[in-house]
């Protein structure tokens, strides 16, 4: 099976039987003028919003996980998985604002009714495949409106357009830095069978780049250790990759190659917020550690 050098990004259709080789081949990628234009007009809009209207860009990110929500349910459901969008939806703006009025107390209180939500919800319809759909609900529940949740924690404090703006850029360069030394000298298959794409030159690449990016920032905006910042980038990064790798495999098991087209060149918001919403709890983290709000 042909797989490409690129250090990250992701591979789409069903796992072949035959063996896949460890190294990492040349295979025609997305339309990266397409890519690069969503991209940047993307990134415009969340800076804007970032620094000039705090509030809209919560109702970004709850319209952003909103749309996650929906194409992964549509997936779900293109293998017979039947999970509830309305609560799902519910869930997402919950989340999102419970973490940014009432921080990780308000966020644990949001899941937990959100599960119970869905949990009641789904039982109103029957009992056929009740364990399934309500275990793929929850699922769906954790990986796009929790995770995403914690970027509002990253906000909250007075410098959280700071924080939020290292989280991105940490994980941002992470994937240029990967696709850059992926593409260049990339040969190793860093996980072969999930994503042929990733290379281990290319996690290289991701590391360096995202402890460079962040160390940077972490000084200059919130006047800390560059050396905290690069722990926060390699962080960023190392996870980034495994969320990655994590809707890979999500998708490879349902069959498609994007969640979605909604994005040109870059498919749909999830394949876009994979590495995001997976580091983001850690970036957090860290950041709370290494480089408290004052």
């Amino acid at each position: 099976m042909p797989v490409d050098p690129a250090g990250t990004g992701d591979d789409a259709g069903v796992v072949e039987s035959a063996p896949v080789p460890a190294t990492v081949t040349k295979r025609p990628g997305r339309n990266f003028v397409a890519a690069v234009g969503v991209g940047v007009l993307f990134g415009a809009v969340v800076l804007a919003l970032l620094y000039f209207a705090k509030p809209f860009f919560l109702v970004l990110v709850a319209a952003f996980g909103c749309v996650g929500v929906w194409e992964f349910g549509t997936a779900l459901a293109g293998r017979g998985i039947k999970v509830p969008l309305p609560p799902l939806y519910a869930v997402v703006v919950a989340d999102i604002a419970a973490a940014y009025f009432a921080g990780l107390a308000g966020l644990a209180l949001a899941t937990a009714g959100g599960v119970l939500l869905l949990l009641t919800w789904r039982m109103i319809t029957g009992v056929a495949d009740y364990v399934r759909d309500v275990t793929a609900a929850v699922c769906v529940a954790v990986y796009v409106p929790l995770l995403l949740a914690f970027v509002s924690l990253l906000l909250a404090p007075s410098d959280g357009a700071h924080r939020v703006l290292v989280f991105i850029a940490a994980v941002f360069a992470s994937d240029t830095g990967g696709l850059a030394v992926g593409a260049l000298i990339g040969r190793h298959g860093l996980a072969p069978v999930i994503s042929p794409k990733k290379s281990w030159e290319g996690l290289a690449g991701s590391l360096v780049l995202s402890a460079a990016v962040s160390g940077w920032l972490v000084w200059w905006l919130l006047d800390s250790s560059w050396w905290y910042g690069a722990v926060v980038g390699v962080v960023a990064a190392l996870v980034g990759t495994l969320g990655d790798l994590v809707e890979s495999v999500i998708k490879r098991d349902l069959g498609i190659k994007d969640m979605s087209s909604l994005l040109p060149g870059h498919g749909g918001v999830m394949d876009r917020l994979d590495s995001l919403a997976a580091a983001a709890p850690f970036v957090w983290l860290a950041l709370t550690l290494l480089a408290p709000p004052g």
